[in-house]
Parts: structure tokens; C-alpha cells; sequence
């Protein structure tokens, strides 16, 4: 039986891990929330360094892991949506007791567009509606603090993750939520 159990949870991870990138529209935001995304799409044709930070963080920290997936699966040619899912050499980013490929896709969104915004916008020579014309100084976007933040969505998407195991296997799944983001802390930038 507890080997059905295992099993049947395994799946189920699976599934709704791999559904949300299949899925589409069915499980998209909600209305009010899919109209906010799309005006902030609109906005990012100007190149308005604002509405792509509104929109940036929107992803990272407004809306469910499972938005943020059905939302990032459909791709967007304006920001970086690639992602190495937590390579941790040797653990990778799923295990027994844990699936944070999820987590790990948000937080490299978080990395990459934060660091893509400085390199769009933060230089001294941009015109208004345009983009830096060589790689712009970091600092204005992509920073200690934002880092943090980031890291800190990891972590609680990695622990909501966890609660929703089976109880006997929490334990060991949230020691690996510290585990992956203590690593990240140490090894993830400014």
C-alpha cells in the first residue's frame, strides 16, 4: 500500500508539474488578473523601462507559481523566459521527496530579466522609447536587495511546494527548500 501511495503521489507531481506548460489558457490568471498582464504587454512595445519592471515583478511576486507557469509556457520574445531548472550538479531539481522546477523556473525569470533590464536600461546615453545601444551598468534593477527578494519567492515557492507532500515526506523536502536556497544565497550574485 505504501508503495501504491508513493507512486500515486510521484505521479500526480508529475502531472501537475507538466500540466500548467500544456495546458494553456485553461489555466491562466484570472480574468481581472490576465487584463493587468495584458496592458502591461501592451505597454512594453515603447520600451518603458517602468512597464517592463511592473511587468517583471508582476510574474515574480503577484501572481500563483501556477499562473506564473500557464503565463511564462506561452514564451515571450521581449524577456529571457530560459531556464537551467536549479542544475544543482548531483541533486538536480527533483527528487523523492520534492519537484522545484516549478520554483526554479520563477527564480530564473527573476535572475535573468532583472539583469536583462540594467543591461536595456541603465546606461547614460539611452534615448527616451529606446534601449541602451551597448550593455548598460547594473545596479538600478538588478541589486542586492532584488537579488533578496527573489531569492526569498524561491524559498516560499519551494516551501508551498512542500506542504503540499505527504506528510512524511515534508520533513526531508523542506530541509531541501533550505538546502537549494542556501545555495543560492551564497552562489547567485551581487
Amino acid at each position: 500500500m505504501r508503495v501504491l501511495l508513493r507512486v500515486l503521489v510521484t505521479v500526480t507531481s508529475v502531472l501537475t508539474a507538466l500540466l500548467p506548460a500544456f495546458a494553456g489558457s485553461v489555466h491562466a490568471a484570472p480574468a481581472h488578473q490576465r487584463v493587468a498582464v495584458q496592458r502591461v504587454a501592451g505597454q512594453r512595445g515603447r520600451h518603458d523601462p517602468d512597464a517592463d519592471l511592473q511587468y517583471v515583478q508582476r510574474l515574480l511576486y503577484d501572481i500563483s507559481l501556477g499562473d506564473f507557469m500557464a503565463i511564462i509556457g506561452r514564451g515571450d520574445p521581449w524577456f529571457d523566459t530560459s531556464t537551467d531548472l536549479c542544475s544543482a550538479p548531483g541533486i538536480r531539481s527533483t527528487g523523492r521527496t520534492f519537484d522545484f522546477r516549478a520554483p526554479c523556473r520563477r527564480h530564473d525569470f527573476g535572475y535573468r530579466n532583472l539583469q536583462l533590464l540594467d543591461r536595456r536600461y541603465s546606461c547614460d546615453t539611452r534615448s527616451p522609447g529606446q534601449i541602451c545601444a551597448s550593455p548598460g551598468r547594473s545596479g538600478r534593477f538588478w541589486n542586492g536587495t532584488s537579488r533578496r527578494r527573489v531569492d526569498q519567492q524561491f524559498l516560499s515557492d519551494m516551501k508551498a511546494h512542500c506542504r503540499s507532500r505527504p506528510w512524511y515526506d515534508k520533513p526531508t523536502c523542506f530541509s531541501w527548500a533550505e538546502t537549494f536556497y542556501g545555495a543560492v544565497r551564497v552562489a547567485g550574485g551581487p
